[in-house]
């Protein structure tokens, strides 16, 4: 019993927070560069978070699953992130590593918990840049359409995908209308997603060159999209004031009954639209692992965390607001919700303006994705818990270029040779495992070590991070059965893996 005992007490070893803060004051070529101020770590967050949700996922969760009391999803998950993301804010400005989730359960519940959720985010953040990547080739392809560029149509889709020349663009065969007759028009086949693969690429290059270089990017594309979503705002608030009629017809149903089936409409309708478009949050969570390349964390990561969260939660409310009040519902089961909006308003030049908003906002949302998974890599990797060469920082960029490079690629082909589906579900389920984790170390560390010095303290403890665990465990459960089942798979993956080179190469292990 005693050496059952033994062996579980090695796998929930904690890394010490005297090691993680001399790790944090490290400097030189062989560190991260500390090289972000608040605004850059505000539009950081922005820059992941405002791009598929509004883009994509409000339209289909309304659709799907809450009709117009999507709005009621983005407040339940907004409250959720507000519970979650204070809880981030205190461990940020406590231990300013890389690693975020990762590093925090580190410190507080064990090895064992760490690997989980490390491995957890390698999976949130890969599937999501993957997926984000291919939403962006849609946007970019339609978009050059819009002005006679023709990309060759088997470079544009996925294998296997049916392509067909209709009213001046190639357009995949599955999104056509019922009974739309495609008898003698230009047919291809989809080989490879070209499109999808050289963009994946082209943000890997950039994350490589540099951190610095990388946040300014972001930065003056963050400003060019919140831009276009206010005046998709402008706009919309504009049509509803002398669409009064419209409005009331599209609210006159604000919450669909439920059709018999748990998430479809009802008060459970609510609850999954608010784990669905969960996947559009994680913006935040990436903020905290930029915390060993801020140059003030301390005070910077709060701001950034909290601040990043506060703005896009309001921008979208009031999208998912809007949108419904103007298009029924029903018809924005679509790839392209807002422009479906724009286009309802009459505006001639609003298709224009959301495409180029959604290929700016998804470009940053895959920077900050691809960015978030090459800091967890170098986290795990410090830890020998991965091989050295993940952790390899480049003399030059200081930046960790070889698991940069080798994800980017790894990411690249993911939607050049899959059709991607569902996958939204999946990086939501690792998301808020990750928010169950950050608010349970709180709480266990205000308990373990109350006398330390923090420099951002999360209020109402333990109620913050209790109802942090609650509200992201029961959206966990709104979510469909087979998301968990895939989940579990890929954490037993990374089991094994653990066992089998971790456990062994541990750092923390060896000084037992």
């Amino acid at each position: 019993m005693s050496n059952q005992n033994s062996a579980m007490s090695r796998f929930l070893a904690t890394k010490p927070l005297d090691l993680l803060l001399n790790e944090a004051a490290e400097s030189g070529e062989h560190s991260l560069k500390r090289a972000l101020g608040p605004v850059n770590l505000i539009t950081l967050g922005i820059g992941a978070i405002i791009g598929a949700g509004i883009f994509v996922l409000t339209g289909q969760a309304a659709a799907q699953h809450a009709g117009p009391a999507i709005v009621l999803s983005f407040v339940l998950a907004g409250i959720a992130c507000a519970f979650a993301g204070l809880c981030y804010a205190e461990f940020a400005s406590l231990i300013p590593i890389a690693g975020s989730a990762y590093t925090y359960g580190y410190a507080t519940l064990g090895e064992l918990f760490a690997w989980i959720i490390g491995w957890d985010l390698v999976l949130e953040y890969a599937l999501g840049a993957a997926t984000v990547a291919s939403g962006w080739s849609g946007y970019f392809v339609s978009f050059l359409q819009d002005f006679g560029i023709y990309i060759p149509p088997a470079l544009t889709a996925t294998p296997g995908t049916e392509l067909v020349f209709i009213n001046e663009r190639w357009t995949a065969v599955q999104t056509l209308a019922a009974g739309t007759s495609i008898a003698g028009l230009p047919t291809a086949v989809g080989v490879f997603n070209l499109v999808a693969f050289v963009i994946v690429l082209l943000v890997s290059t950039i994350l490589v060159i540099g951190i610095k270089e990388s946040a300014n990017f972001n930065s003056a594309i963050v400003i060019v999209k919140v831009g276009i979503v206010l005046i998709f705002i402008a706009i919309a608030i504009a049509y509803v004031v002398q669409h009064p009629d419209i409005v009331s017809v599209n609210w006159s149903t604000f919450i669909p009954t439920n059709t018999g089936t748990y998430g479809e409409f009802g008060f459970s309708g609510i609850a999954t639209g608010a784990a669905v478009v969960f996947f559009a949050y994680i913006g935040f969570d990436a903020v905290s692992t930029a915390a060993q390349e801020a140059k003030n964390p301390q005070k910077d990561m709060p701001i950034g965390i909290l601040g990043s969260l506060a703005i896009c939660t309001v921008l979208y409310i009031l999208v998912a607001g809007l949108l419904t009040a103007m298009v029924n519902y029903t018809r924005l089961n679509v790839p392209d919700p807002v422009a479906v909006g724009i286009d309802e308003a009459g505006i001639p030049w609003g298709s224009f303006l959301v495409k180029a908003g959604a290929i700016f906002g998804l470009a940053t949302v895959m920077l900050v994705m691809l960015l978030g998974q090459s800091r967890v890599f170098y986290s795990m990797s410090r830890d020998g818990l991965m091989p050295a060469w993940v952790g390899s920082i480049h003399p030059r960029f200081r930046t960790p270029w070889l698991s940069t490079i080798v994800v980017g690629v790894f990411v690249a082909f993911l939607p050049a040779l899959l059709p991607i589906s569902d996958l939204g579900h999946l990086v939501s389920i690792g998301t808020l495992l990750a928010f169950v984790i950050v608010s349970a170390g709180i709480w266990i560390l205000r308990v373990r070590k109350p006398e330390l010095h923090r420099p951002f303290k999360t209020p109402w403890v333990p109620f913050t991070p209790i109802m942090g665990i609650g509200v992201s465990l029961y959206l966990m459960l709104s979510l469909p059965a087979v998301t968990w089942e895939r989940l579990l798979i890929w954490l037993a993956i990374g089991l094994v893996i653990y066992f089998l080179y971790g456990r062994i190469h541990s750092k923390v292990q060896k000084a037992i």
